[in-house]
Order: C-alpha cells, then structure tokens, then sequence
C-alpha cells in the first residue's frame, strides 16, 4: 500500500513515516495541503493521511480539491484520514464535511495504528480489484466481440470528439472505410464458422498495419474499428494526403498478403480488401459526410476491379 502523509512537522513527518515503513508500506511526504493535491495526482496513493492545519494551504482545502480531481478521473475515492492533536467534534464534522473519511490522532497507540492500516490495505486491495474488473467491463463495452477491435458505438463517440477538437483547432480529418471483397460469396462457399476466421485475420492485418504507420510516423493516433459485417473504418486524425495514401496501400497490400484462399473472389483467388479514402484539410461541417464521401470512393474501388485503394484526389 502506498500513503501519502501530508504534514508538515518534520517531527510528526519522520515518527510517523518509521511507523508506517515498519509494517512495510510506502510513504511519500508532502509538507502542505497545495504540496498534497500535486503528489496525489502524480503518486495515486492508496491512502492519504492528512493533517489539518498547515501553511499554504489547510487539510481541509486539499482534501476538497483531491476530492474534485478524483471527479475527473475514470477511478474514484482514495481514504483521506485527518491526522490531528485535538479531536473535537467541530473538527470531525468538518473533517467529514470537506470529504474526509475517519479521523486519527498523530499519538495514536501502536496497536490502534496497525489495525487502522490493516483495514486500510484490505480496501486498497478491493479498490485494485473493482479498477480491473471495471477496466474489463469498459474493454468489453467498447470492442467488437469477434475481432476485438473498437467496436461502432465506441467509434462513434471517438469521432465525435475528434472531429470537434479537429473543427475547434482547424484541423484536418482523414478516413478510410474498408469493405472485404466479395465476402457474402465466401461464406457461401466456406461456412460462417471459416468466415469468422476470416473476419478475424482481416482484421488483425489491418490493425497491424495501421499500428506500424503510426509507429512510422506516417499517420498520428490512426484507429480502426468494425464498422459493420465485413465492412471497418480506419480513423486517421491529422491526416495528410500522403500519410492517408501510404497506410491505405499498406492495409490493402497486408490483407492480401495473407493468401487466404477466397476462390469466388474473381480474378484474384484470394481473400482481398477495397479501400475508400476521405480527407478533410480542415474539419468543418458534419463528420456523416466524411462517411459518405469515402464510402463513394470505396465503390468507385469496387467496380474498378477491387483489391485497391481509391482516396480523395
């Protein structure tokens, strides 16, 4: 468990310290309240121990704005208990009031301090647990369940955002939909189980390769996501022209280097993606034409013989 000790008597400060280190937790120190709110934040703490009255800034004040800063973040709640030399009930009040959860002498006896951080530990262990399980929840709410990618609720509200932060900032907004060719024609001939397979390594090749263009500095916190049945989207903020061809060629060139058998798919044998591409120099607008810009481009790839990339000229 890792504490936060907010005080600031170096005398309290180092006899607490020995005595927390003792029963093998991590203390960190910080000597007044506006010292506390900037710790927390960087340390995430298990617990806060926090005095009252300090210079700079009071217990009673940090404990608000953790509190407040908590309110922003995807956990929530971190035990704050008030270290004090006078235990009065007005203090208590207050103590609970600004956001506090229990209150403790500085000259607690030692029995009383170790059972205290006892239960202390139990509950971070339990806020650990809840976070991950919580995490797992927010993972399962977002992706797709066949092929783990960002699913289309999710892709929508990231859109959304970035599309506004793109008009705000003038921005440009690239985007890329993919439609796997002649799909309907492959589940007829090898089942919905193979096609399963199928959609699944389409996949991975196109997060693959949107990954490594990111990587290579070619496009900037690119994302794709299952758009629908075979179809996915490849969301690229601050795209350029080049930046939008160059992982466009790279999808189309690593799904069809996977040579899976597709022998419906016409001339070409093998399982293939068309590629329609859109790019806005700055957003402005509805992001839905974004979307039907590209999706025209992804038919005009269509009927020019598929297993292309045709992008905004």
């Amino acid at each position: 468990m890792k504490i936060l000790l907010v005080d600031d008597a170096r005398s309290v400060v180092m006899v607490m310290t020995s005595r927390l280190a003792s029963y093998g937790y991590d203390v960190v120190h910080a000597a007044n309240g506006l010292e506390a709110v900037a710790t927390f934040a960087s340390a995430a703490p298990d617990l806060v121990l926090m005095d009252i009255e300090m210079p700079v800034m009071n217990g009673f004040e940090a404990t608000n704005r953790i509190r407040a800063f908590e309110a922003t973040q995807a956990w929530a709640w971190t035990p704050i208990i008030f270290l004090t030399s006078s235990d009065t009930v007005e203090n208590l009040v207050t103590a609970i009031e600004a956001g506090g959860d229990d209150f403790m002498s500085k000259f607690v006896p030692e029995p009383v301090l170790q059972a205290k951080m006892k239960a202390m530990s139990r509950i971070a262990g339990l806020r650990r647990s809840l976070s991950q399980a919580n995490q797992k929840l927010q993972d399962l709410a977002s992706q797709d369940g066949l092929t783990g990618l960002c699913n289309r609720r999710s892709m929508d509200t990231r859109v959304d955002q970035l599309w506004m932060e793109a008009s705000a900032k003038g921005h440009g907004f690239g985007l890329l939909m993919l439609d796997i060719d002649n799909f309907k024609k492959y589940n007829d001939h090898y089942g919905h189980q193979t096609g399963d397979d199928c959609l699944r390594s389409v996949a991975r090749a196109i997060d693959a390769a949107t990954a490594e263009s990111n990587s290579l500095s070619d496009t900037q916190a690119a994302f794709v996501a299952r758009y629908g049945g075979e179809e996915f989207a490849v969301i690229v903020p601050h795209a350029t022209p080049q930046g939008l061809a160059d992982v466009a060629q790279a999808i189309v060139k690593a799904v069809f280097s996977q040579a899976i058998a597709h022998e419906k798919n016409d001339a070409w044998g093998q399982v293939s993606i068309s590629a329609g591409g859109a790019l806005i120099a700055q957003a402005q607008g509805e992001v839905v034409n974004v979307f039907r810009e590209a999706d025209g481009r992804l038919y005009q790839a269509k009927t020019l013989g598929r297993n292309r990339a045709v992008l905004a000229g």
